[in-house]
């Protein structure tokens, strides 16, 4: 067990629930986008346990164009983890990096992932989470699969064949034993050129004695990761958050960034609180993302498009990351 504990630092998408028996929460979150753009879902695999050893696991179901979600729960027992890759299994529905089988009732099918984009990683810095990964009392934790990927295979939706052929994907994950009190979230692989995608979450984390406010953006182009987060030197500069738009500004030694979200419908998800889902969050596939790269020492464009089919989610108390 301990094994299977130092060895998700440095495998962020493996399993980390071994040995928990209470709060406890890990999910692993699926979007996917057809190729014609009309047909958009986000899977979200998980195992929520409360503070009193009440266990769970689930699969969370996000329609992106309809703004709907659904929860379907199971038995704990139903699932099952790999210790050495990612492999997890709920009931009939198998998740890995490079695939997902589902067998629930109004959906069935399977797809297959190429071109995987994980998020750079090093010894000393393992991940998205860079440093913190080795900080073993945080609330949350998060990893990044994939950036983007390219999409094969069909699912049968309430009967109707939708076939997701040359689609794109985006894979992340979460687990600790409760999500934020605020944070905005935002994410989008849809830009003007392929294989273009770009992400970006902005929290307060609380850390023992005090609380600050974390950030992680990165922007993957011409098969380059461009990061900017809390421990490589960079800053938020500016972070405005109203019901029709998020305007953030964030620069690194090397780079501003300039990102502005309008936001759009959306659709209600569990969240955890303490380990089980017990919260509410609001998150849309639907919003378009407006982002802008400089060079700061020429302040010269590098990079300026619109991200579309754009996830965002802004819950809990945002106005603790309100910078203007």
């Amino acid at each position: 067990m301990i094994a299977q504990k130092i060895r998700g630092i440095w495998n962020p998408e493996l399993y980390h629930g071994w040995g928990k028996k209470k709060r406890f929460f890990e999910g692993w979150y699926y979007k996917i986008v057809s190729k014609d753009e009309k047909s958009a879902f986000a899977f979200i695999p998980g195992v929520a346990m409360d503070e009193h050893g009440n266990k769970q696991a689930f699969v969370q179901i996000l329609d992106g164009k309809n703004s709907t979600s659904e929860y379907i729960k199971f038995p704990f027992e139903s699932f099952k983890a790999s210790p050495n890759k990612h492999i997890i299994e709920i009931d009939k529905n198998r998740f890995t990096t490079h695939s997902i089988d589902l067998h629930l009732q109004n959906i069935k099918g399977s797809l297959k992932f190429q071109n995987v984009t994980p998020w750079s990683s090093s010894f000393f810095s393992p991940g998205i989470m860079g440093p913190f990964s080795f900080v073993p009392f945080m609330e949350c934790y998060h990893g990044i699969l994939s950036m983007d990927h390219s999409i094969t295979g069909e699912l049968f939706i309430k009967g109707k064949k939708v076939d997701f052929r040359g689609g794109r994907g985006y894979t992340e994950k979460d687990w600790g034993h409760s999500f934020p009190i605020g944070y905005v979230w935002i994410q989008s692989n849809h830009f003007g050129e392929p294989k273009i995608s770009f992400k970006c979450s902005i929290a307060k984390i609380p850390l023992k004695m005090f609380s600050f406010n974390g950030f992680i953006a990165g922007l993957w182009i011409k098969n380059k990761l461009i990061e900017f987060t809390t421990y490589n030197f960079s800053k938020v500069k500016k972070c405005k958050i109203n019901d029709k738009q998020v305007d953030i500004k964030i620069e690194n030694p090397k780079h501003i960034l300039k990102i502005l979200v309008y936001r759009s419908k959306t659709a209600t998800l569990a969240a955890p609180i303490q380990g089980f889902m017990d919260a509410k969050i609001d998150e849309s596939m639907t919003s378009k993302i407006e982002v802008k790269l400089y060079n700061k020492k020429t302040n010269k464009v590098l990079f300026e498009d619109i991200g579309k089919n754009a996830g965002c989610e802004v819950a809990g108390n945002y106005s603790v990351l309100q910078k203007n």
